[in-house]
């Protein structure tokens, strides 16, 4: 992207954010009933950013998926942070991988933990990859317009002279 004077860059208060400061053991641990939680907020935030096209105009959508997972991730300390920290533990000591196949029990005691306190089932499966029609509050942006180059070259008039091509033709084999 080319930056000149005239193009808006978001300044700093705008861009700056509490991050999630979790490793990424324990954000894939959280991560389906993150995914499930934060679902909204997530599909209008890449909604965003599909439909304009300018990462610019969807800071706010991108500042609500970050509180909601801060939000989430402050219910899971407040009521299951032992299962929490021994599934994220799991993940992260029984292969280099972080492969979810070695914790299977430890998943199990946190999924039943996060459905009995904050009712989130782990979702089957599959669930993300499921087309999923979302309903949004914001306008339909305005069609693109084809861009329109006013300074084109016109068409070679019928009878303008063709000389031969200066190193013979590309179908030499059918003269």
């Amino acid at each position: 992207m080319v930056v000149t004077a005239n193009t808006y860059l978001p300044t700093e208060e705008e861009l700056t954010v509490q991050e999630v400061n979790l490793s990424g053991p324990a954000l894939r641990a959280g991560a389906f009933h993150l995914g499930k939680h934060c679902e909204y907020e997530n599909n209008e935030f890449i909604l965003c950013r599909k439909e304009l096209d300018d990462p610019r105009k969807c800071i706010d959508e991108g500042k609500a998926v970050t509180s909601c997972a801060l939000n989430f991730f402050r219910k899971v300390k407040g009521t299951c942070a032992k299962e929490f920290t021994q599934y994220a533990n799991c993940l992260d000591k029984s292969s280099t991988t972080l492969d979810f196949k070695h914790c299977r029990k430890t998943q199990a005691a946190y999924d039943k933990c996060i459905k009995d306190n904050l009712g989130i089932d782990r979702p089957e499966y599959g669930y993300f990859c499921r087309a999923k029609v979302h309903d949004t509050k914001r306008p339909k942006p305005e069609p693109k317009k084809p861009d329109v180059y006013p300074d084109y070259t016109p068409y070679l008039p019928e009878d303008y002279p063709k000389p031969p091509a200066k190193y013979g033709s590309r179908f030499h084999w059918l003269n």
